[in-house]
This record gives structure tokens, C-alpha cells and sequence, in this order.
């Protein structure tokens, strides 16, 4: 298979609230070497449950976890991130975003994009990070 993919999930379990039948995954390691990762929120990556409602720099922390633990499933690591998308729902976020970021992702020097956007697929996520990287040889 030219694709692996990590952690599949239907959107039925992940929106019950929502009328939704989407076969994803967290993450698609293609032809054994790029990685890309679905935008990561504070949410348990198993339990589903959104975690720090209001408070996006500890959000941001939440989903860079779940960043670095998608990354290790897929066998790479932070180091090895090349893009980042960063969706913000508040431009007042950025700063607090930012330094979440900065800390989790020192020396790494990715390209990145950020985004302010009117609202994320659930109202308590102020913060999703999208990330593209690559498996080491």
C-alpha cells in the first residue's frame, strides 16, 4: 500500500452532535517518507473530550501533544516538521499561540501560515495546528 494510515476514525463518534458520516485519519504517511497530520485541537486524541475551554495558549499546548505523539506513531518526530498551518479564532490568540509553539518547536525552523478564521468545527476550540512533516532515514 503507497499510504499509511494513523489512527482512522469516523466523524459520527468525533461530531455526535452533527449529522456527519466522514471516513479520516489523524494522520497519512505517504510513500513511506511524508507525513500529514489532520489539524490538531485540544481534544483528547482517545477520549474526545476538549480540553482548556477559553484559554488558547493551553489549547495550543494540547494539540502540539497530540502533534508530537501522531508524529511518534507514524516514526518521526517534532524535528522533522516541515510545514505548519496554525487556524486561530481570535488574532488576540496569536501571541499566546505563538509562544506555545515556539517552546515546543525551538530550532526546528518550519515554514508556517497562519490563519484567523471565524470559527473551528467545535465553539470551545479557539486554536488548530496542521502540521506536514517527514520520517528521518
Amino acid at each position: 500500500m503507497a499510504h499509511t494510515r494513523i489512527r482512522p476514525f469516523n466523524t459520527k463518534a468525533t461530531y455526535p452532535e452533527q449529522k456527519l458520516d466522514n471516513d479520516l485519519s489523524q494522520a497519512v504517511v505517504a510513500r513511506g517518507t511524508t507525513v500529514f497530520l489532520r489539524g490538531q485541537v485540544a481534544q483528547d486524541l482517545d477520549t474526545r473530550v476538549s480540553a482548556h475551554p477559553g484559554d488558547a495558549g493551553a489549547q495550543a499546548a494540547v494539540a502540539l501533544a497530540n502533534i508530537r505523539l501522531l508524529l511518534r506513531e507514524a516514526g518521526s518526530d517534532l524535528s522533522h516538521i516541515c510545514r505548519c498551518v496554525v487556524y486561530l479564532t481570535d488574532i488576540r490568540h496569536r501571541e499566546a499561540v505563538y509562544l506555545e509553539m515556539g517552546r515546543w518547536l525551538k530550532g526546528v525552523h518550519y515554514v508556517s501560515t497562519g490563519l484567523v478564521v471565524s470559527a473551528l468545527a467545535r465553539p470551545e476550540w479557539l486554536v488548530e495546528i496542521e502540521v506536514t512533516a517527514v520520517i528521518p532515514d
